[in-house]
């Protein structure tokens, strides 16, 4: 791709995500408030973090032409499940979503050219029944840690999983089709967006 592209993340999930579409971003990760606020529903909420950060990198970064940034966020019974604040709240999350299905959401924002274009991927994952042995084992990794809703898919929380419904990379926190189309990339011979 001859445009510079910018990741504003500094999720390395993200960048290994895009380089399976071809596309290799400078990192810049913007500093900002993500708190949520009060009455906002978790679809707003992803599309409000990942257009503000977009918005931040993007003042930065004037000469290149495509700026990405993203939000991931984990919702059960109308409740945002972030990122733990320590072992304790892993653990009250993994309990809550034991044996259910919960939505990913997943908020992208691409500006080209200073024009913001954003979209909202949702998915439903379902996990296991989540037993004391599987709970402990699973806070001992440490993997919960900066993690949304206090897994990660595509790790060693595979585990935790029974199905996912809707994009799987949408679940690891970057959903390449849509990203790939709000980008205007083409993935080329063997480049899989896996939705």
């Amino acid at each position: 791709m001859d445009a510079t592209v910018v990741l504003a993340s500094r999720s390395p999930r993200r960048l290994d995500l895009l380089s399976r579409i071809g596309v290799v971003p400078l990192v810049d990760p913007p500093d900002i408030d993500e708190s949520h606020r009060g009455g906002e529903e978790a679809v707003a909420y992803v599309e409000r973090l990942a257009r503000e950060k977009a918005r931040v990198v993007s003042a930065r970064h004037r000469a290149a032409s495509r700026i990405v940034a993203a939000d991931t966020t984990v919702e059960i019974d109308d409740e945002i499940l972030g990122q733990p604040v320590d072992r304790d709240d892993a653990a009250r999350m993994l309990r809550r979503l034991s044996a259910r299905s919960h939505k990913v959401h997943t908020g992208v924002c691409v500006i080209v050219d200073q024009v913001p274009r954003s979209v909202v991927v949702s998915s439903m994952v379902r996990f296991v029944p989540v037993t004391d042995e599987l709970l402990g084992w699973y806070l001992d990794t440490g993997e919960w840690q900066g993690k949304a809703g206090a897994y990660a898919i595509q790790g060693l929380g595979a585990a935790l999983v029974e199905g996912v419904q809707g994009s799987y990379s949408n679940v690891v926190g970057l959903p390449l089709r849509q990203t790939a189309d709000l980008l205007g990339v083409v993935p080329g011979p063997g480049v899989g967006t896996d939705d």
